[in-house]
């Protein structure tokens, strides 16, 4: 499947969550099976060769992601999530975004020393999410060899507050 077929597959859905946020809507993706496969071989086949031993996915579009490719891959997923949702002992990290404030957590025995492990989302944004989840795995005890987003948002300079990182995001807008 060619990626501008994923590419236009994404809906624009003006105000939302608030007046002057124009969202990337992936919903028509993951309801087409063969643009999310797609999409989960692209991740796939991108992370195979760095022989990654977990998925870390964000909460929540990138679980939707982060699970189908940690299963393609064989690796286990740790789901970053917003604080207060995981049961378990944590680290947390907070952050701003670009239309509010928040905090991530995870599991303090998510990821083993040295683990490799790729951040998987949705999209990427202003950064300051990506950030957080990455310091996240790191202080866990895990090396994060890739940050992987469907969608860049590259007017909003995410990849300034990810300086340092390798990121790998096919649609730009």
């Amino acid at each position: 499947m060619d990626i501008s077929s994923i590419k236009a597959a994404v809906r624009d859905v003006p105000d939302f969550p608030k007046p002057g946020i124009l969202f990337k809507d992936i919903t028509p993706i993951l309801a087409d099976p063969g643009l999310f496969k797609a999409v989960v071989d692209l991740f796939a086949a991108r992370l195979k060769p760095m022989q990654v031993q977990k998925i870390a996915a964000i909460d929540a579009r990138g679980f939707l992601f982060g699970g189908a490719v940690a299963d393609r891959l064989g690796v286990g997923l740790v789901p970053i999530r917003k604080k207060g949702k995981l049961p378990y002992k944590t680290y947390d990290a907070s952050y701003d975004l670009e239309y509010g404030s928040a905090t991530l957590s995870v599991h303090q025995d998510a990821v083993r020393k040295g683990e490799r492990v790729a951040l998987v989302d949705d999209l990427l944004a202003t950064g300051g999410t990506a950030a957080a989840a990455a310091s996240l795995i790191e202080k866990a005890g895990g090396k994060v060899v890739e940050l992987v987003f469907l969608i860049e948002l590259a007017f909003l300079k995410g990849r300034e507050k990810l300086k340092g990182r390798d990121i790998f995001a096919p649609l730009v807008f």
